[in-house]
């Protein structure tokens, strides 16, 4: 009697881990895993009444079309989830959070343009991702953090046409990656994937099909052959001017700073300010002086030109501090600072000189070029810039000259750039 009760809680307890819907064939494999084998079945959803002790779950070949936050709630154990060629346009967010054990995930075949690339964020033990044929058209960056496992990353037949720098940089494992056959458009945003590619250790399976569908004159040819003229990371110079005549005249001390900058795609300027009137850094994205002289909006404080020249009008105390001109272009990011500090003095050359022999003395009627900044360097530049009062005479009696009035001393020290 003892022997037969022993047997009956065996068999209960071997068939409640054996729990399967009428669709799905289920079974202990030798490791002793749990599968339900689910496919080819016209099934249109998750099935329901699958044991929580599944860890291989083949759910490809049905007609799926829809995957929601408590689809795999039976679930929590799986470790390999198989969800190819089914009809698959819509999965919710959430979807795939709680499948923490997940280590090889297969969406490939399906219909989907929008994915919870949030979700993969728990799932730290990835190793297989299979998103090849469906309808991708672009991936966040940050679209696989810390999968730290992830060995074999497939990406293929999508519509995918530029990716973001560093978009496999969390992917230490990474062995293997398909990219073929996506329309890729093969500007200079993509540039770094032709640089990333001769590089890395990572097998880039069937990389001469991983081709250009635009531009016109790089369509067919290999990513890989994007020609290295077309695409140049910016550079940027500052240069400091004493500018007491400017086409647009202001009353009192007027800084100027002139940002250079070079690259293709011709770089965009910007401008980062930091100074103590400001309390929070300050970002000017572009002119706000239009070729008149006026302000394209209400009074601009930093008055920015588009041939990459900035005026503060009437240069005070409370405009001291750290000014940045940023050269952007698809390639990448180039910026160059300078310190700026005010002071004053009656004869301010030669205290500069005094205290620092390499310091060089700039200033003029008109436009006087200054020095630039060394792009190579690291540090600040610091440029002293003293305001002399209008009454102030030279030490032989004379009226101090209009070079003295509003002259820029820069203190050479090396140069910033990032």
């Amino acid at each position: 009697m003892r022997l037969l009760l022993c047997c009956l809680g065996l068999a209960m307890l071997f068939g409640s881990c054996l729990a399967c819907p009428t669709a799905c064939s289920c079974s202990v494999k030798k490791n002793g895993r749990l599968l339900a084998e689910c496919a080819y079945k016209d099934l249109q959803e998750v099935p329901k009444g699958l044991s929580s002790n599944v860890t291989i779950l083949t759910l490809s070949a049905n007609r799926i079309g829809w995957l929601g936050r408590g689809s795999f709630a039976e679930v929590p154990e799986v470790q390999s989830l198989w969800l190819g060629y089914n009809q698959i346009g819509v999965v919710e967010p959430g979807a795939f959070a709680s499948l923490v054990h997940l280590k090889n995930l297969d969406l490939s075949h399906n219909k989907i343009s929008d994915f919870p690339w949030q979700d993969l964020r728990n799932l730290s033990g990835l190793q297989i991702l299979k998103m090849n044929n469906n309808r991708l058209a672009g991936l966040p960056r940050d679209a696989f953090p810390s999968l730290k496992d992830l060995r074999s990353l497939w990406l293929n037949d999508n519509e995918l046409t530029t990716l973001a720098e560093g978009t496999f940089d969390n992917l230490p494992s990474l062995s293997q990656l398909q990219l073929f056959n996506n329309p890729f458009n093969c500007s200079c945003k993509v540039f770094w994937l032709k640089k990333w590619t001769e590089n890395t250790s990572v097998s880039i399976t069937k990389g001469g099909s991983t081709l250009c569908a635009a531009p016109g004159r790089l369509k067919g040819k290999a990513v890989t052959d994007i020609p290295d003229h077309h695409c140049v990371a910016p550079s940027a110079q500052l240069t400091y001017l004493s500018n007491l005549d400017n086409a647009v005249t202001y009353d009192g001390l007027t800084l100027t700073l002139h940002c250079s900058v070079a690259g293709s795609p011709p770089p965009e300027i910007r401008w980062k300010i930091q100074t103590s009137a400001t309390r929070r850094r300050l970002e000017i994205s572009g002119p706000n002086v239009a070729r008149d002289g006026n302000g394209k909006q209400s009074p601009q404080r930093f008055l920015v030109f588009k041939n990459g020249t900035m005026a503060i009008p009437k240069f005070s105390k409370e405009d001291e501090g750290i000014y940045t001109c940023l050269a952007v272009n698809d390639v990448g990011t180039r910026e160059v600072s300078v310190n700026v500090a005010l002071a004053g003095s009656e004869n301010p050359a030669e205290d500069l000189l005094r205290d620092d022999p390499q310091a060089s003395h700039l200033g003029g009627g008109s436009c006087y070029k200054g020095d630039e900044m060394d792009p190579s360097g690291a540090g600040e530049k610091l440029v002293i810039v003293y305001h002399m009062p209008r009454g102030s005479k030279s030490g032989a009696g004379g009226a101090v000259p209009k070079l003295r009035f509003g002259s820029l001393l820069l203190a050479l020290s090396v140069a910033v750039c990032c």
